[in-house]
């Protein structure tokens, strides 16, 4: 039994992870700012209000944690399109430290497909509204994926393609190979699937894999 923390555990990727790892059995503690609780059907899921760019609020929500799962998400808005996005990678600036000083060492962190290296994959039709739509996100996100990368942590960053809300299928692709990597689309809840299928790994192999269902 792992025991994780998830950031950004209140909607998205973060509340999908919290109810699949709750549901293998392991003890969960859900962080985000509102402090609410993810509910699912079986497990229990310990919820714990604070900031992700507060380092007093992770140094609390790291006691006891073995594994870190980090999946902060913005709201898509014309503020995202227009205006710096620094979320990513200030919040992994503040984790960091904190998970050494802590003596924690895997990390999982949720990024995106486009993001660090997988933006050469991007096929030549989706760069330019990619990079309209996205380009200022992405950016921040791979800046945070160097951070990661450098850090010396055990690291799995998980790359997945355009989500959905559909349920979990457990029939996603996990595209390790840079060659095969290529956009597609996939349900958030195979995304924590394969996240919560991690947890008990010896080693997170300090992968970047990219994760879809269908191409696109």
């Amino acid at each position: 039994m792992a025991n994780i923390l998830v950031i950004g555990a209140s909607r998205g990727i973060g509340k999908a992870v919290c109810l699949a790892a709750a549901e293998k059995g392991h003890a969960v503690r859900a962080m985000s700012r509102s402090g609410a609780t993810p509910m699912g059907k079986t497990g229990a899921v310990e919820a714990i209000q604070g900031n992700a760019l507060d380092r007093g609020d992770i140094d609390r929500a790291l006691d006891g944690v073995d594994t870190v799962v980090l999946a902060l998400g913005v709201p898509a808005s014309l503020d995202m399109i227009t205006g710096p996005v620094t979320l990513f990678s200030k919040a992994t600036q503040v984790l960091l430290p904190a998970m050494e000083s802590a003596n924690i060492d895997r990390l999982i962190a949720v990024t995106g497909f486009g993001a660090g290296d997988s933006r050469s994959a991007i096929n030549p039709l989706q760069r330019l509204p990619f990079k309209a739509l996205l380009g200022r996100a992405y950016a921040d996100k791979t800046t945070q994926e160097a951070m990661i990368s450098e850090s010396g942590l055990d690291y799995l960053i998980v790359r997945p393609g355009v989500l959905t809300n559909q349920p979990r299928s457990g029939r996603y692709k996990v595209l390790e190979d840079p060659k095969k990597w290529r956009n597609g689309v996939i349900a958030r809840a195979d995304v924590a699937d394969f996240i919560a299928g991690r947890l008990t790994d010896e080693t997170l192999g300090c992968k970047k894999p990219v994760l879809i269902r269908w191409p696109l």
